[in-house]
């Protein structure tokens, strides 16, 4: 009898840690056909786009940050009637007017802004050796204080990442460009494509 408890205890066990990890595979995956979508058309590897998000609010859309930043890669305001006006549909910049939180609730359009300003800010540093830490920094922090760290442009065209890195002064942004970077070295080549 005891082996029997023990047994139905074990497969309880195992169908609990199982499903937990089947879950979280779920919940971690559940955004990559939109992640690859906004991605190509961004011109952007779509594993640093899903690493940006899983350091932002780990695939939570209904994520409001402290400086009401909202959703999934936490854009704010701002950056949504920026994006808006340069799209030019008068639609879009109608409906941030009215209602920008639920506008940048809806997770493609969230995925679709941070993309768009992923990349915006990357062609300030395109072709530079920090080129992708120095994005994510801008990205965290605001192009004017990587401007600050790099000092000049002459600079910031030959600083290699750990370089630039180390230099910058916040804690959280240096942790938070370091954990993106990581994850997304680890993560190259397996979210999946936009076909799918």
């Amino acid at each position: 009898m005891r082996s029997y408890f023990f047994s139905i205890a074990l497969i309880v066990l195992l169908a609990a840690v199982s499903g937990g990890y089947f879950f979280n595979e779920y919940w971690k995956h559940r955004y990559d056909a939109l992640i690859a979508t906004q991605a190509k058309i961004y011109k952007l590897d779509p594993a640093l786009v899903w690493s940006v998000i899983y350091e932002e609010t780990y695939f939570s859309a209904w994520k409001i940050g402290a400086a009401d930043e909202i959703g999934l890669m936490q854009v704010t305001p701002l950056v949504a009637r920026e994006w808006a006006k340069e799209t030019g549909f008068q639609e879009f910049e109608k409906q941030t007017a009215e209602n920008v939180v639920e506008f940048i609730r809806d997770p493609k359009r969230n995925i679709q802004i941070g993309c768009w300003y992923l990349e915006k800010l990357r062609t300030n540093y395109r072709d530079y050796p920090a080129e992708t830490a120095m994005t994510l920094a801008a990205y965290n922090a605001g192009a004017s204080r990587v401007e600050q760290w790099t000092q000049s442009k002459e600079q910031a065209a030959r600083l290699p990442a750990e370089e630039f890195i180390s230099k910058i002064d916040i804690p959280s942004t240096r942790a938070y460009v370091s954990s993106i970077l990581e994850r997304y070295q680890n993560n190259k080549g397996k979210i999946i494509s936009s076909e799918k």
